[in-house]
């Protein structure tokens, strides 16, 4: 890695940059930038590609150790296999000793007519071929294990645009054979081929005229393609032409700009059973508000909700839809980690084929009724696994409903539908935790640590339920001062309940308790600081609210738990704008790019 990073940066160094473009360093990769925008690149995603580059490297480390037991286990077999097959000799070679005895008590008894009988060769008589042959063949009498060598597996990036994500990937992921780098535009192919050769990544010129988009496959073996392999294709084509299992990829990078959505179907068909789906959204007016529900039904198959949570049901409708269509091909999926990041949401899972697990699929997904008036959510499961009395037999059923009646308990106001989303765990802790590990035992590596380190440190604490809350909202229903963060998870503790931050929004909280058992503790906070009810419409959620009295008083004293490992140490959890005017970036000019080939012409 140290050695191609080394070789990229003397090529920079030594090289003329060509007129009208400026060199962009990031990481170990070095790629050059034309002035006018005909590829797309946002400097503000480094984290992003940060976060990719650590992940897929703890899933190759997984990923290579599953290999290794594999072939250590089948190892076993073999030996085991060989000593039955030992086994069975001696005991045909037992019998032939019998044999062979009895045929020299009958030499003894023909001894008296003076013929001398020839004694049975004792070598042959204990089994001595196989040994003799084991010898010949082995020259020490024990079979020499061949030598394990580690896989390198390939990644598929289906829209690169300028390529600086498949070349980081090429020279800091280990065991990564090569990355084909796929664009539709040629403005962006012609970039990359650029990149990948200013970095050392290329064909070799023997190889170079072999490298079209037809060959970016696994075809190729003998001849030097390059680690980094660029196509020009349909992105869709391209998953689609990866769907057979000898085309298959190990690792699928999703990162357009917009929705993921049209890739996906294709995307959960390309990649290999067990393998890295990693995928970016960055629609987020249609998937985190409720502006657009039918937009964010055509895409995802779900409804979004208005409500603080948003972003949160954002990773699940995402999460809903890889789920879905893995499901359509008899697979399943594992979310290893799933996050909110900034303007976009951003999932790493693990795709494996298992019929048994497709039929679980729809018990992880479920329907929402989220309150129009103090936001309470009430799940509602599309099915259930049953598990028969004294067996181990499953059964699948629909699930009975709805779980509320037609208007809220809380504050009497009606509920919204959305969904159906996904409803189990969206992050590995297991994991989290062996990213956390490799950032940590890598310093200086990204250059996005810190922030790295604070994201994944809350990701791993986070509690395994549907959804966050902010206290400052949830005062907003009640028209009272908002308590501390602290105060309301100490209560909260202090009532039995698990208490954790959400990575997705600064000052959130998720707890094991019900909505209905949270606004009970802040009905005692409201006894502690009184809301002046002139202020309070009739008819208001508020009034409803403040109607019912609590059912047990709250200690909001300190609990010893309410301070997590991530309040602990000094890290950036929730980033801060980077720059002026950041967001998603803009499309590259096509337009303007047509008519500046016009005028050429």
């Amino acid at each position: 890695m140290a050695s191609s990073a080394d070789n990229s940066t003397t090529t920079t160094a030594t090289m003329d940059i060509p007129e009208g473009f400026t060199v962009h360093t990031e990481n170990t990769a070095k790629i050059l930038l034309p002035s006018e925008t005909t590829t797309f690149l946002n400097p503000i995603q480094e984290f992003n590609r940060d976060l990719s580059v650590a992940c897929i490297s703890t899933w190759g480390k997984r990923w290579e150790e599953a290999k290794r037991a594999k072939w250590e286990q089948g190892g076993a077999r073999r030996g085991q296999n060989k000593k039955r097959k030992k086994s069975g000799a001696e005991k045909a070679d037992a019998k032939e000793a019998e044999k062979v005895g009895a045929k020299e008590g009958e030499a003894k008894e023909e001894e008296a007519k003076g013929e001398q009988q020839m004694d049975v060769d004792s070598t042959h008589a204990a089994g001595g071929k196989p040994e003799t042959e084991v010898e010949a063949t082995n020259g020490s009498g024990e079979e020499k294990r061949k030598e394990y060598t580690a896989p390198k597996f390939v990644i598929l990036e289906a829209l690169s645009a300028t390529g600086l994500r498949a070349i980081r990937y090429a020279h800091e992921i280990p065991l990564v054979k090569y990355v084909i780098a796929n664009d539709i535009l040629p403005a962006a192919t012609e970039a990359m081929r650029r990149n990948v050769g200013l970095n050392g990544l290329g064909p070799s010129p023997s190889s170079a005229e072999e490298s079209g988009p037809a060959k970016t496959g696994k075809k190729s073996e003998k001849s030097d393609l390059g680690k980094v392999r660029v196509s020009e294709m349909d992105a869709i084509a391209l998953l689609y032409h990866h769907r057979a299992d000898q085309h298959r990829v190990e690792v699928i990078d999703l990162d357009p700009y917009g929705t993921a959505a049209p890739f996906i179907d294709g995307a959960v068909q390309a990649v290999g059973d067990g393998g890295l789906l990693c995928v970016t959204c960055t629609d987020m007016a249609v998937l985190a508000s409720n502006n657009y529900p039918e937009k964010c039904y055509a895409n995802y198959g779900g409804v979004p909700v208005k409500a603080e949570f948003s972003h949160e049901v954002a990773l699940r409708l995402v999460l809903h839809t890889v789920a879905t269509s893995a499901a359509r091909y008899g697979r399943y999926i594992t979310p290893l980690v799933s996050l909110s990041i900034d303007f976009y949401v951003r999932v790493f899972v693990q795709v494996r084929s298992a019929p048994i697990e497709v039929k679980k699929a729809f018990s992880q997904s479920a329907t929402y009724y989220v309150c129009s008036g103090c936001q309470s959510p009430h799940e509602q499961t599309l099915g259930r696994v049953v598990e028969k009395p004294d067996t181990n037999n499953l059964t699948y059923k629909a699930q009975s409903g709805p779980p509320i009646g037609p208007e809220c308990d809380e504050c009497g106001f009606k509920f919204h539908v959305a969904g159906p989303m996904w409803s189990g765990p969206i992050h590995d802790k297991t994991f989290v935790g062996e990213v956390l590990k490799h950032v940590e035992e890598n310093p200086g590596k990204y250059g996005t640590e810190q922030r790295m380190r604070g994201m994944l440190t809350v990701a791993n604490e986070e509690l395994d339920v549907p959804f966050y809350f902010t206290p400052s909202r949830l005062s907003s229903f009640f028209r009272c001062n908002s308590p501390p963060l602290d105060s309301i998870a100490s209560a909260l503790l202090h009532r039995g309940f698990e208490v954790s931050r959400s990575h997705a929004c600064a000052g959130s909280l998720k707890t094991t308790a019900t909505r209905a058992q949270v606004y009970d503790i802040l009905r005692s906070w409201v006894k502690l600081n009184p809301v002046k009810m002139e202020n309070v419409k009739d008819g208001s959620p508020t009034k409803k609210l403040l109607s019912k009295e609590p059912t047990e008083e709250a200690n909001f004293s300190r609990h010893p738990q309410a301070i997590s490992r991530a309040s602990q140490v000094k890290l950036v959890r929730y980033q801060q704008n980077p720059a002026p005017n950041w967001g998603p970036g803009s499309r590259p000019n096509a337009s303007k790019r047509k008519r500046d080939d016009g005028a050429e012409a």
